[in-house]
C-alpha cells in the first residue's frame, strides 16, 4: 500500500490489508485531524479494508467530529461499506 497526502486529501493506492497499513493510515490521519475538520480519502484500487481501519474512521467521525468523505474505485469495497451500512456515515461514493 502506498499513501500520499495533499492538504486535506489522502490518496491510498494498493490493498489495505495489514497492521502496518492500519498504522500508516492512523498516523497520517492523526497528523491531519489537528488542522482539518474534513478529510477526503481516495481509495483507488483496494478490494478490502481491515476492521481496525474502519473502527478508527468511525472514531474520527463519532468522537472527534471529523467529516470523512471516501471516494472508492473498487466495486467490492463499495459493497463492503454498503453491507456495513457505513455509506452515509463516511459519505462514500464510487468513482
Amino acid at each position: 500500500m502506498d499513501i500520499s497526502t495533499t492538504s486535506n486529501t489522502v490518496n491510498i493506492i494498493g490493498n489495505i490489508k495489514s497492521v502496518a497499513d492500519y498504522q500508516t493510515i492512523k498516523n497520517t490521519l492523526d497528523s491531519m485531524k489537528s488542522n482539518h475538520t474534513s478529510i477526503i480519502l481516495n481509495i483507488s484500487d483496494s478490494i478490502s479494508m481491515t476492521s481496525s481501519v474502519i473502527g478508527y474512521l468511525n472514531k474520527l467521525v463519532l468522537k472527534d467530529n471529523i467529516t470523512i468523505n471516501i471516494n472508492i474505485g473498487n466495486a467490492q469495497l463499495m459493497e463492503l461499506f454498503e453491507d456495513l451500512n457505513l455509506v452515509s456515515l463516511f459519505h462514500v461514493r464510487k468513482v
